[in-house]
This record gives C-alpha cells, sequence and structure tokens, in this order.
C-alpha cells in the first residue's frame, strides 16, 4: 500500500523522503572479492550529494543532459539521481550497442557529460569530444580517482563542494529513453518526473512489494522496465537490489541474493522452464512423475476442481519434495514473478505459477512509462496483460484492420504517457491523437471483464495471398520454447503460406546428433535433424490457425545477438535486417 499520505511530485523528493525513511535499511548489493556487500539508503543518499557537488563544478545545471554507457550498478543510480537533482536530464544507452549510436544519441540528445563504465568506451567517448559539439566530458567510472576524468575524482571533488539538491517539477524532464531502433535511428523518449511516478503510485497500489523485498538485478536500466522497475520504483518503496555480476552468472547470484520478486523478459523465464524440463528429463523416474503429477494437480485445483483426498496428499508430497527443491534454486524465498516487455507464453506462465510462485504479466511500452497494464495481486488472468493501471485508460481502435472481431490498435491515456519524441515533432504527430493519447502501435482487445490481451504489432502484420492476416510474433515467440529453437522468424506477405528461418540452438541440436549416432559434417541438411525440428514445428504451434503454421523451414546455425545487428539491445528482432540477409532462402523455400 502507498507508504506515505504525501505523494513526491519529482525523483528526487522520492529519494529524499526514502533515504530518511529507510535509512539503515540495504538498497544495493555489488559482488566484491568474491562476496555481495550491500549498501544502505543513507550511504546511498550521501553519494548522490557528493556526486550532485562534483557534476555542479564541472558546469552541469538545469536543464543539461548527463549520459551513461554502463551495467546496472551503485554508480549508475548515484549518477542518475545527482543529474536529477541539478534539474539534468539523464540518457542511458546499452554498452553492446555501436559506436555509431552512441555518437547518434550523444549528439542528438545534446549530452554534456558521458560516464562509461568499460575504459574501452571509455576512451572512444574521450575521442568523440573534438567532433561533437555539446560533449564536453567523459567520465571513467572505474578510473583511480587521482585522475580528473574519473568518477571518484567527481565524488571527491563533491565532498568539498556540497550544493543543495534542486526539487524539478512533476512535468520537468526526467530523461531520454532511445527507442531501440528496428528501423533506423532510435528515437529519444522524453519522460517526465510525473510520468515516471504516476508509475510508482500505480505500483504501489497493485503490488504489496515494501521494505524487505529484494530483487536481483539483470534487466538493462537503459531499458524502461528494468529502469522503473528495480531503480525508481525500488527507491519509491523501500525495497532492495543485488546487481547480477552477468547473464551466465544468474543461476548462482539467485542463490546468493534470495530475491523475493524477479522481474525478467519472458526469454529468462523460457529458460527458466527449458532448464527444469531438462532436468526432470535427466532425473526421470518416481521423481520426474511426481513433480508433472503435482503440475497437473494444481492446475486442476487452479481452475476450480475439487481435488480428492489422494490427490490433495500428492499434491502436497510434490510441493514439500519437488516444487520446494526447485524454487531453492531461485534462492528459496521468490513469491512474485513480473514479466515484461515481450508477450509470456501462457504454458510457461502457468508452469511457474503452479511451481507457487506467483507470475504477474504486464504490458506498457517506453512512451508509456511504462505500464499500461498489468496482473496484480487478486486479479490474475494468465494469457493476459491484466487490468489497466490506476488512472490509465485504453481504448481499441477497431477501424485499424486486423481481421478478428473487436480487435485493433490500443490507444493509451493517462499520465503516464510521454511529451514527445526528443527533436522529432512529425514522428511525435503520427504517435499522438488530438485528444492526448498515445499510438502504442500494438493489436489488442479488452475481455467482458476488462483484461487486456495482445495479439502482435501492427507494423509486423500482413496479409497471405488468400487475404488472410498474419502476426507472426506470437507464433515465433511459442516456437522458441522449443529446447531446439533459439530463433524464428516467420514470413508469408503475399504469399500462398508462411515459411520460416529458424535459428537453432547448436549444442542442444549436436548433443541429440549424439545420442541419436548422428555423424553427418552439416547436421542441419541431415534428414533425421531436419523430421526432428518439423516434430518441433508441429509441437509448439499451440492454438495457432493452420493457415498461420509455416510449411516449409530452413536451418540456421548463424546466431542473432545486438551485436551483429540481428537484435536490438532490448533483444527484438530487426525483421528488416533478417529479411535483408536471408533473402535467397527465403525465396528458396518458396521454389523449393
Amino acid at each position: 500500500m502507498e507508504q506515505s499520505t504525501k505523494k513526491p511530485s519529482n525523483l528526487v523528493e522520492s529519494l529524499e523522503r526514502s533515504r530518511k525513511k529507510f535509512a539503515d535499511n540495504p538498497i544495493f548489493a555489488t559482488k566484491m572479492n568474491g562476496q555481495y556487500r550491500w549498501i544502505d539508503y543513507k550511504e546511498f543518499g550521501s553519494r548522490v550529494d557528493h556526486m550532485r557537488g562534483g557534476l555542479a563544478q564541472l558546469g552541469i545545471k538545469k536543464g543539461d543532459k548527463v549520459a551513461i554507457i554502463a551495467r546496472n550498478s551503485v554508480e549508475w543510480a548515484v549518477a542518475a539521481y545527482a543529474s536529477y537533482s541539478l534539474g539534468a536530464v539523464f540518457v542511458p544507452m546499452y554498452e553492446n550497442q555501436t559506436a555509431a549510436d552512441w555518437k547518434y544519441i550523444i549528439r542528438d540528445s545534446h549530452a554534456k557529460v558521458v560516464f562509461s563504465w568499460e575504459a574501452s568506451i571509455h576512451r572512444q567517448i574521450v575521442g568523440m569530444i573534438d567532433e561533437i559539439a555539446d560533449l564536453q566530458w567523459a567520465i571513467n567510472i572505474n578510473g583511480d580517482k587521482k585522475e580528473s576524468d574519473t568518477y571518484d575524482s567527481l565524488i571527491e571533488i563533491g565532498k568539498t563542494h556540497p550544493i543543495e539538491p534542486y526539487f524539478p517539477h512533476s512535468e520537468d524532464l526526467m530523461g531520454l529513453i532511445y527507442t531501440s531502433g528496428t528501423t533506423g535511428n532510435p528515437k529519444g523518449v522524453m519522460l517526465s518526473h510525473g510520468n515516471i511516478l504516476s508509475n510508482c503510485y500505480a505500483s504501489a497500489q497493485m503490488f504489496s512489494f515494501a521494505p524487505g523485498d529484494v530483487t536481483l538485478s539483470f534487466l538493462p536500466w537503459a531499458h524502461i522496465f528494468g529502469q522503473v522497475g528495480e531503480l525508481h520504483m525500488l527507491i519509491y518503496l523501500g525495497f532492495a537490489t543485488g546487481f547480477a555480476e552477468g547473464v551466465h552468472t544468474i543461476t548462482d547470484n539467485l542463490s546468493e541474493i534470495k530475491p523475493t520478486v524477479l522481474m525478467a523478459v519472458p526469454r529468462i523465464f523460457n529458460r527458466i522452464y527449458d532448464g527444469v524440463n531438462a532436468k526432470m528429463k535427466d532425473k526421470g523416474g518416481p521423481i520426474a512423475a511426481l513433480f508433472y503429477k503435482g503440475l497437473e494437480l494444481q492446475q486442476s485445483k487452479k481452475e476450480g476442481s475439487k481435488l480428492s483426498l489422494k490427490e490433495k496428499i500428492l499434491l502436497g508430497i510434490a510441493q514439500k519434495v519437488v516444487f520446494a527443491k526447485v524454487r531453492q534454486a531461485f534462492g528459496g524465498k521468490l513469491r512474485y514473478a513480473i514479466s515484461g516487455a515481450a508477450a509470456l507464453d501462457p504454458k510457461v506462465a502457468h508452469f511457474v505459477d503452479n511451481l507457487g510462485i506467483v507470475v504477474f504479466e504486464g504490458y506498457g511500452l517506453s512512451e508509456t512509462s511504462p505500464m499500461i497494464s498489468a496482473n496484480r495481486l487478486g486479479a490474475v488472468k494468465i494469457g493476459s496483460v491484466g487490468q489497466l493501471i490506476p488512472e490509465v485508460k485504453v481504448v481499441i481502435d477497431t477501424s485499424v484492420a486486423s481481421g478478428k472481431t473487436n480487435e485493433g490498435e490500443i490507444i493509451a491515456y493517462g499520465p503516464n504517457i510521454m511529451q514527445g519524441y526528443h527533436n522529432l515533432p512529425d514522428e511525435t504527430k503520427k504517435v499522438m491523437t488530438d485528444d492526448g493519447g498515445f499510438r502504442t502501435g500494438d493489436l489488442g482487445r479488452l475481455d467482458k471483464n476488462g483484461y487486456l490481451h495482445i495479439t502482435g504489432r501492427i507494423k509486423e502484420q500482413y496479409k497471405l495471398e488468400n487475404g488472410k492476416y498474419v502476426v507472426p510474433s506470437p507464433l515465433e515467440e511459442s516456437l522458441k520454447l522449443s529446447p531446439y529453437i533459439e530463433n524464428a522468424f516467420i514470413f508469408g506477405e503475399n504469399r500462398k503460406h508462411n515459411v520460416c528461418l529458424i535459428g537453432v540452438n547448436y549444442e542442444a541440436v549436436k548433443n541429440y546428433a549424439a545420442r541419436k549416432d548422428i555423424h553427418d559434417e552439416d547436421l542441419l541438411s541431415n534428414h533425421e535433424i531436419r523430421s526432428l525440428f518439423a516434430k518441433e514445428l508441429k509441437k509448439y504451434k499451440g492454438p495457432f490457425k493452420e493457415y498461420e503454421v509455416p510449411k516449409n523451414f530452413t536451418l540456421i546455425s548463424e546466431e542473432w545477438t545486438p551485436d551483429n545487428g540481428f537484435l536490438t539491445p532490448s533483444l527484438k528482432v530487426k525483421r528488416r535486417v533478417v529479411l535483408e540477409r536471408y533473402e535467397s532462402q527465403i525465396t528458396g523455400l518458396y521454389d523449393s
């Protein structure tokens, strides 16, 4: 519930309130020398004070832009809140973006200062100072405090040059969130302090997060979901987070931090689903049988079926003997799992939920700060993205063709709607309605109980030759539940049927081949391997119509990553890039 009768009107007030109220409570944990070390709200507030003084000595003032290229860290949070308390605007970037992206964003945002975590990135930013008119300072976060251009040196300067915080107005610009840019250059989404706090206020009403709750932070704060959920909302409500060392250490870090709340994207939950199923398959025997029977009984109970005494006993044993051990892999204290940024497959959501971890799936965009809707305590419908959050309303524009009744483009209204795209008035005009609504570009529908269902992206939608509409991403996400499929790309615009490019999990394919005694040098051309993928397509096609399911496919060993340009930093497929790269293979699928 709401922590105070007086709501802060900006993020600086939010921190000032929490550093007093939760002074001795832990806020951030960082792994150092093999051990997690916590700092409390009081210490964090002091570091913000010192950094504010340091930035002020660099000449940063109200309206200036301060940028950062770094992973989630105490230093990231300190730089952000120090900037806010000078009335400056914070501009985060991803470490895995290209130098061309960094240069574009720094120039477009008019950033005066850029913090960098990696020394190699810092050197590149130093090289841009003479090329970008507004850029004056490149700050090395991990440099020696004896050097003038480091994080620690600014902290030291700030200790001897204190300055009182500036408290922005609610409508003042808090930050620029640059969208991933699946087509063209990224766009800077202008979000105010009031935009962000509207989501914090809503979260306080919908969820029971409070001091004592802990998350494991690995969603990049350059993305709005991670930034609001694990920084601004965290500070507003007084809970804590530990920083994951990296993507490959998440499992170990979960057992160390022991989170009560996990905020993640569907890809992470898919990995949990795959990992647990793989372990059960390896165990086999009575343990696996008990596990799957327990899941089945839990689902039946959830759907309102009355269990017999024998079934209740069996479910109780499964919960104590198997489910509890599975939850122990997540630290043993996990109560809630929050999924966002893309659609979570209902099969995966039910799986996690039936293990005793309540799943809350939500929906939003950078332009909506981010939440528009969310499942919440006492109002969960798996397969939906929940009911609208407080003070937000949605209109479904059914004039946008989708071929389905009561479905159309989602237009959102509320205090969470962005101020526009930075330096792009024409682009802003395209997405904003005359009465202040934001056209999300997403297709969806509201059911009779007010739950919102997302059915795809308008710009991804196409027609087959027979006039049937197809939105490929939901089926692509379903196919990626296969342990053998890393990525899927469905195409069929103006064609008789759909085809699919399948990015394979090559390690899983090699293990399968070894078990089947298959030794072809070109595994992906082997007829048994192709037969395996034909079965996987059939197995994971889900409830989709036959005309939506691909009639042919090709297997691709090339990995799709942000580094090679196939994925955005937030791991969305750049469809135009894939089409250009694999045009001949797609054409060949129809010719064959």
